[in-house]
């Protein structure tokens, strides 16, 4: 791993079997936190209440929050009725997920494949994006897996600002945001339904005030609906609406 050279804005450069360790060394604490959120509350849990707060319900989707910091995580579950895990796994991902945040959306691109189940991607939003969006860009990493018992995982966060200035340098009009955690657990139910569970904790970065910003993250977690309403619109989208 090198640095940039002196009067550049600093990056590290670094291998690709380098950048495949970190990603699966910092993903496996991102895949246990949202294991543990999936558990977390819920009834006959005994994973305790690990300081989730119940924030209410909209449309069906159960929302709460925990305190990390100045900046709340959030978390949404949903029970999807005759939508199983592999068919909601179609649009879990962090391209379509960004769609629903933003649809300014100016670019989203994988960068680099690592593995079958291990990619860097580019979210770019545009001057015409919600406040939180506007000029913005997260370079962050992408991984999916199948656990013992069935259970799919998609987790998605940020790469270290050092390390995605050396994958692809910020344009000088963007500001590059933090995707801190986020990612996805996809539970199977009875008669091919699944409980979904969506967790968000991001920071836009720039001059926007931290209480702004907790209740931009409430909104997010609402995606939940958007996905199912996309994955439904698809031909091979079945399920009640």
């Amino acid at each position: 791993m090198r640095a940039s050279p002196a009067g550049c804005s600093r990056s590290w450069s670094i291998s690709e079997d380098s950048l495949r360790r970190y990603v699966y060394y910092a993903s496996e604490s991102c895949i246990q936190e949202l294991l543990s959120a999936s558990e977390s509350n819920r009834v006959g849990s005994t994973a305790g209440h690990d300081g989730w707060e119940a924030v209410g319900m909209e449309n069906d989707v159960e929302i709460s929050r925990r305190r990390s910091g100045s900046l709340h995580t959030f978390r949404s579950r949903w029970v999807l009725k005759s939508v199983s895990p592999q068919q909601f796994m179609t649009v879990a991902n962090a391209i379509d997920a960004a769609k629903q945040w933003d649809p300014d959306l100016v670019e989203a691109k994988y960068i680099k494949d690592l593995e079958e189940n291990l990619s860097i991607i580019r979210l770019r939003f545009g001057d015409k994006s919600k406040t939180s969006f506007r000029n913005r860009e997260f370079i962050v990493y992408e991984r999916r897996e199948t656990m013992d018992d069935g259970t799919l995982v998609v987790a998605v966060a940020s790469l270290p600002k050092e390390i995605a200035a050396g994958l692809h340098p910020k344009q000088n009009n963007s500001i590059r945001g933090l995707l801190l955690q986020s990612g996805w657990v996809l539970e199977k139910l009875e008669h091919d339904s699944c409980m979904v569970t969506y967790l968000v904790q991001l920071d836009p970065a720039g001059w926007l005030p931290k209480c702004f910003v907790n209740r931009f993250n409430t909104k997010l977690v609402m995606i939940i609906e958007n996905l199912k309403k996309q994955l439904l619109a698809c031909p091979t989208g079945r399920g009640d609406p």
